[in-house]
């Protein structure tokens, strides 16, 4: 069964939401309650969760932590995963800089093409070149933050799976074209506002749009 990517969206927010409800010392919750703070129905939040089996007692509802448990599984946040930031230019600067990675992704790794910007100190670590990625890949970091400009992204993108790379945050406009088992989540600035702008003027789309 193939899982929409607005359902893996819904469930980080179900997490969040359940994470802030264990943070307030309430134990039990139910479909209702998570859709009405997720902002949408609670048919929606037990659709999503049947995707991956079924975690509620009908009368009952959900034990926060046992189904936070559960989304902290199907999500991969039960473990911890190691980042490299290729392009440390301004936007690869802001992202080290970054205190919210939480405590299941570590950077562990920068990169850049240019030798003026190597050997700088950033985080604990220093910037090194992309030449670099084949030595320091392998068994430590799984998933690049890609942020080079967008004539340099399928060639940086090619040099992180020759690297032996898992996944890439692309944060360049630009469609990488990766092998099948290399999963892309592309972060595209302009196209959201594109569409902010288009809900704006089309308010009957919007809430098809942002569910």
């Amino acid at each position: 069964m193939k899982v929409p990517s607005a359902a893996i969206s819904r469930l980080v927010t179900y997490l969040r939401i359940l994470e802030e409800l264990e943070q307030e010392g309430i134990m039990r919750t139910s479909s209702e309650q998570l859709g009405e703070l997720a902002q949408v129905t609670a048919f929606q939040v037990r659709k999503d969760l049947s995707y991956f089996g079924s975690y509620g007692t009908r009368g009952v509802g959900y034990t926060v932590p046992v189904l936070k448990r559960e989304l902290r599984h199907i999500l991969g946040l039960n473990r911890r995963w190691g980042l490299a930031i290729v392009g440390m230019g301004r936007l690869g600067s802001a992202l080290a800089d970054y205190p919210g990675f939480g405590e299941s992704f570590e950077l562990r790794g920068f990169f850049d093409v240019d030798p003026a910007k190597v050997g700088r100190p950033v985080r604990g670590g220093v910037i090194e070149p992309v030449e670099a990625l084949p030595q320091r890949v392998p068994g430590r970091i799984e998933i690049a933050l890609l942020t080079v400009p967008r004539e340099a992204a399928q060639e940086a993108a090619d040099l992180l799976v020759a690297a032996g790379i898992k996944g890439i945050l692309n944060f360049a406009p630009a469609v990488l074209e990766v092998p099948k088992e290399v999963a892309v989540e592309n972060v595209d600035f302009l196209a959201g506002l594109a569409r902010l702008s288009f809900a704006i003027l089309n308010p009957k789309w919007r809430e098809e749009m942002m569910g």
